[in-house]
């Protein structure tokens, strides 16, 4: 799968995520939505977190940092994200 492909779902994340300011989703309740297998999910909703886009509550739910800005075409993701996202449609 392509970088690109993934960079694609992660920024069509980060639109819900801009649209819906207090979204906050358990794992369970992302992969449902975005209708994303559990380790694709895990591994996108990572790569938010590693962009400080998502924060992770205490409780496991995620929700947008408050320094979030969405992800710019021609980002990189990190080395091996292609890898960890088997699954992203």
């Amino acid at each position: 799968m392509a970088d690109t492909r993934i960079a694609d779902v992660v920024r069509r994340i980060q639109g819900e995520y801009l649209e819906m300011p207090g979204l906050r989703l358990t794992p369970a309740q992302a992969q449902r939505l975005w209708d994303l297998e559990e380790p694709a999910c895990d591994a996108v909703l990572g790569v938010l977190v590693d962009l400080k886009f998502l924060t992770r509550t205490g409780d496991g739910a995620f929700i947008r940092s408050s320094s979030a800005s969405p992800l710019r075409r021609g980002v990189r993701l990190r080395p091996g994200a292609r890898r960890d996202c088997p699954g992203v449609p």
